[in-house]
């Protein structure tokens, strides 16, 4: 259970951050950057390890680290062929805040608290959504990655 919070913690926080980081009109393109890198890092670890746990379900799992991994592969990638940055859009994000309630949820589902099964319907209710979002918006970000790559390949080519 203290890892389910935990985890829940590191998730909330990451959101915390950047709402704050909005309202008070603080938002960096480092920011930008880190955040969903934070993102992609915090499931990536916290799956795998649920994974190895038996914790969480290993096909969908699997269906998240695939996805996670695809989408930051590919931003990695287009940062080095030098595309303009893709900002993250509203199904990336929603997909990922489900996806970070779902996770600690799965984890406190196999604690011995009394409310274990309260956890297992959130987390079925948050994951199965966040999955199919998050892969809804991973599939929304290829004709944005044709457009980025070309915009910045043109802008490189006007230095």
């Amino acid at each position: 259970m203290w890892a389910a919070l935990l985890l829940g913690a590191l998730g909330a926080t990451d959101w915390v951050d950047g709402w704050v980081a909005r309202k008070l009109k603080q938002v960096s393109e480092v920011g930008k950057i880190l955040d969903p890198t934070a993102d992609r890092l915090l499931l990536l670890v916290a799956i795998s390890s649920l994974i190895v746990d038996r914790t969480i379900p290993m096909w969908f799992g699997i269906l998240a680290l695939v996805r996670e991994g695809l989408v930051g592969g590919a931003s990695l990638s287009l940062a080095v062929s030098g595309a303009r940055r893709i900002e993250v859009s509203w199904w990336g994000k929603t997909g990922t805040f489900a996806l970070l309630w779902a996770v600690p949820c799965f984890l406190a589902s196999e604690s011995r608290v009394p409310l274990d099964e309260a956890f297992a319907v959130m987390a079925w209710t948050f994951g199965l959504p966040g999955l199919v979002i998050a892969w809804w918006a991973a599939f929304a970000y290829v004709p944005a990655a044709r457009k980025a790559l070309v915009d910045g390949r043109a802008g490189a080519g006007r230095s």
